[in-house]
C-alpha cells in the first residue's frame, strides 16, 4: 500500500517537471523571439555598440571581482 502511494507522488512530481520544463521552454523561446526582434528594430551597427558596452561591462565587473582588498 505504502508503495503504491509513492509510485503516485513520484508519477505527480514526474508531470509537474514535465510541465514545468515546458514552460521553460516557451519562455526560452519568447525571450529569443523579443531578442530578435529588438536587433532587427535598432538595426546591426547599434546592435554590434550595444554589445561592445555590455561585454566592456562585464569585463570590468569581472575584474572588480578579482581585485584583492586592501588592509587597513
Amino acid at each position: 500500500m505504502a508503495q503504491n502511494k509513492l509510485k503516485q507522488k513520484v508519477e505527480a512530481l514526474t508531470r509537474v517537471i514535465q510541465q514545468l520544463i515546458k514552460e521553460v521552454q516557451m519562455n526560452a523561446s519568447l525571450a529569443q523571439g523579443t531578442l530578435t526582434a529588438f536587433q532587427l528594430y535598432i538595426g546591426e551597427k547599434e546592435w554590434n555598440k550595444i554589445l561592445e558596452e555590455l561585454k566592456n561591462k562585464e569585463k570590468r565587473t569581472e575584474e572588480k571581482k578579482l581585485e584583492i582588498p586592501k588592509e587597513k
